[in-house]
């Protein structure tokens, strides 16, 4: 195959197609680049860029506000996808420009880029426009534009066709009670599409999140009533105005739902050596959706950013240091993912000349932030804490168990992890059975080698297989995850049934349609199974509202008369066997077996694992709204006096102790 020769880089380049010049190289003035890449400047031409124009009209008033020069906004939806929005602040200069003299302040600032009055602080304290694309980039990408400007008792107006005026500014009239700016537009279809369209919805979000954001401010919704279809509830007309701030958009959100703490950490504090602010609202939903919302001069910072690694480590050490200062120990183990992953927070910070990362302003880059939030926030934090301990310990108890929670995920994904790498992966001393499939197969827990030996030969090997536990196993209510997550016995029995524990628990992963607790028929078995039922209604309480736990009945008498044999699970079974199912001629031979290690694999498997001849338990979870989990705490738990009060409650019912 012929290839052409590779061209050399000395020749003298001929003209032609080819060729590269001079006159090749294009400039591009005024907002032309804007239309030519529009995505360059306000994330691309889809329908949420387009609503990002609305959101920076939107931010230039809300900047008027927080600066202490307005006190209303006006946003109105017409038909035609034509959106209006004023406010009653100062008012755009419309005073010649010094550097241009042939055209107004007004002009300047609708078709120069990087022209307005947020580069320095003379005009605005604080304000999101310093990184933002600004309203040049909305009139470029405007089908049509007007702008109207009430100053000095004057009324001022000026057109503009995708970027370009129509003509110069023109005084309209007298505005003697009226001041600050209106701005009428429609996006471009050229651009965005003819099918594009604001949506009401998210526009009425958008003013609703502002007028949180800032309490001094009253924003005036209207929204034409044909443009809200369909299940859209958005209001056709309200008045947006939250005295409490982020305290109220949070009590609105939450609602009536359960939340850990009963009050909601709010506040706001001033910076101490600059112009600006910090405010926070925080609570810890006990089942809603966890959010965590940020902003930087009223502007949305969705990806988040130093503020938000601010409030993380804020509430993160002060969380730290009180388990510190109440002796709690595995308060050393909260992260910022304990304590702000599953709460509910707003975070809306004010600072003079933020710095984001990219044109559209969702990340806020401003390293000092972090240091400013961490410090006004902790402070306050701290306070809180120490002013109410009972609802400290509450929060602190709960961030622990999500530090527990978190900890054993990572064990169980590092189980996982092994399995995959090892195709099946399963404890030494199990004896599995031949079966793939989990229908119809059993998985007996016996206790110590020795009854492990006997069941595996008891068994069916088909469909039975055997797992021997070394002695009594931990008590799960009362040991830390730590203790759990490095016991062997456990880690083979999860590694054995092949599902996750707790809320990550997948029935469809369980390797076993039966789970059968056998234990010998004495006082140690029986702590032996009750410390296995508590692991299982602890770790795997699915498992046991499925219907796959069951609790063997292996006898603990042998009877024997002649050629017949008897086997009696207790003394009253024994003495009913004695009375009905023997004869008084001749001794009956009365053996009680030590374990179920004493048993041949013969009589185990006719006793207790044969299904046409055995019994078994189900363990089953009642609905009782958390009885059972008070009764478990209190007899398996940490606290002794609990156990010692029920048997002091209870002891008189006791008729037969087995000492």
């Amino acid at each position: 195959m012929n290839e052409p020769p590779m061209k050399d880089l000395f020749d003298r380049p001929r003209r032609g197609k080819d060729s590269y010049s001079a006159k090749d190289i294009e400039v591009l003035e005024g907002l032309e680049p804007v239309r030519r890449r529009p995505g360059m400047y306000i994330g691309g031409t889809d329908e949420r860029a387009m609503h990002h124009l609305a959101a920076e009209v939107l931010d230039n008033a809300m900047d008027e506000a927080v600066a202490g020069h307005a006190s209303r906004i006006e946003i109105e939806l017409k038909p035609g996808n034509e959106l209006k929005i004023s406010d009653n602040g100062r008012g755009i200069p419309i005073d010649p420009h010094p550097k241009f003299k042939t055209k107004s302040a007004l002009e300047v600032i609708m078709t120069t880029l990087h022209a307005g009055g947020k580069f320095s602080s003379k005009a605005y304290e604080t304000s999101g426009g310093l990184h933002g694309v600004g309203v040049s980039v909305v009139n470029a990408l405007s089908e049509t534009l007007s702008v109207e400007v009430a100053r000095d008792r004057e009324l001022w107006c000026q057109r503009y066709a995708r970027g370009k005026p129509r003509g110069k500014l023109k005084k309209t009239g007298s505005a003697p009670n009226r001041r600050g700016t209106t701005v009428v537009f429609k996006p471009d279809p050229q651009i965005f599409g003819e099918a594009a369209g604001f949506q009401p919805a998210r526009l009425y979000r958008m003013a609703r999140s502002k007028a949180y954001l800032f309490r001094g401010v009253e924003i005036r919704w209207s929204c034409a009533k044909a443009l809200i279809v369909g299940k859209d509830d958005t209001p056709s007309d309200e008045v947006l105005h939250f005295p409490g701030g982020l305290a109220d958009y949070l009590a609105a959100t939450i609602g009536d739902s359960a939340t850990v703490t009963p009050e909601a950490f709010a506040g706001q504090a001033k910076l101490p050596d600059r112009p600006g602010s910090v405010e926070w609202a925080l609570h810890w939903p006990a089942e809603a959706e966890p959010f965590l919302n940020s902003y930087c001069n009223t502007i949305p910072t969705s990806e988040g950013g130093s503020h938000e690694a601010g409030l993380r480590a804020a509430i993160t050490k002060g969380l730290k240091a009180y388990g510190e200062l109440t002796g709690n120990r595995k308060a050393g183990r909260i992260t910022g993912d304990d304590a702000l992953g599953a709460a509910a927070a707003m975070l809306s910070v004010f600072i003079p000349e933020p710095q984001f990362s990219g044109q559209t302003k969702e990340k806020l880059s401003t390293p000092e932030a972090a240091r400013w939030v961490e410090t006004l926030v902790r402070d306050h934090f701290d306070h809180w804490l120490s002013g109410d301990p009972d609802r400290a310990t509450r929060l602190l108890d709960w961030a622990v168990e999500k530090a527990e929670e978190r900890r054993r995920r990572k064990e169980e994904r590092e189980v996982n992890r092994k399995s995959a790498t090892r195709k099946v992966r399963l404890p030494g001393k199990l004896a599995d059975c031949s079966r793939s499939a989990a229908d119809g197969t059993e998985l007996f827990i016996v206790e110590g080698d020795s009854a492990g030996g006997s069941a595996k030969q008891a068994r069916h090997r088909e469909t039975q297989a055997v797992l021997p536990l070394r002695g009594k196993i931990l008590n799960v209510a009362s040991a830390g995850s730590d203790k759990l997550a490095g016991n062997q016995e456990l880690s083979d029995l999860l590694q054995a049934l092949g599902c996750a524990t707790r809320a990550r628990y997948r029935e469809q992963d369980l390797r076993y349609d039966k789970i059968i607790i056998m234990t010998d028929a004495d006082v140690d078995g029986a702590h032996i199974a009750a410390l296995l039922m508590t692991f299982f209604f602890q770790e795997l309480p699915d498992l046991v509202r499925n219907g796959h736990l069951y609790l063997a009945q292996p006898p603990l008498y042998r009877l024997s008369q002649g050629g017949k044999t008897a086997y009696a699970r207790d003394d009253e079974h024994r003495q009913q066997l004695l009375e009905s199912e023997f004869s008084g001629r001749g001794k009956v031979e009365v053996s009680r077996f030590k374990g179920l290690g004493e048993m041949r694999p013969a009589q185990l498997r006719e006793t207790a694992m044969d299904p046409a001849q055995r019994m078994l338990l189900r363990v089953v979870l009642p609905d009782d709204k958390g009885k059972t989990s008070k009764r478990v705490e209190a007899l398996m738990g940490r606290k002794a006096e609990r156990r010692y009060q029920f048997i002091q409650e209870n002891a008189r019912f006791v008729t037969d102790i087995d000492l």
